[in-house]
């Protein structure tokens, strides 16, 4: 399901297998007609939450299905005791920042850095 964003080397599917035995409560999937239409993966460390990705099929959206997911998302991050969440958007996908914040999200003035580790 194209989502707008990309996706890299952490999302193969032993990547998210791996992320399911961690947190399978913040791994969410919306389905109608017997198939995936949406889906949303959070994670928490003991101290901040992240949005690692939502997606919702082009055919599906603009019915609330993505903000039913983040309204989960976010209650289930809550009930943990997650007082803050983190969310990145890359810049092809800036589209996307409206929808945020008009959910209370707002943009950080942060550098984000990265680094692959080869295993």
């Amino acid at each position: 399901m194209p989502c707008g964003g990309r996706l890299g080397p952490s999302d193969s599917q032993d990547e998210i297998a791996k992320k399911l035995q961690r947190d399978p409560d913040l791994f969410l999937v919306a389905e109608a007609d017997e198939r995936v239409v949406g889906t949303v993966l959070g994670g928490f460390d003991g101290r901040r939450g992240l949005v690692y990705h939502l997606a919702v099929d082009a055919a599906w959206r603009e019915r609330g299905i993505g903000s039913a997911l983040m309204d989960e998302l976010e209650a289930r991050l809550k009930a943990r005791g997650c007082l803050k969440a983190l969310l990145i958007v890359h810049s092809e996908n800036l589209g996307v920042i409206g929808f945020y914040e008009h959910r209370g999200w707002e943009v950080m003035d942060v550098l984000l850095m990265g680094k692959e580790f080869d295993v």
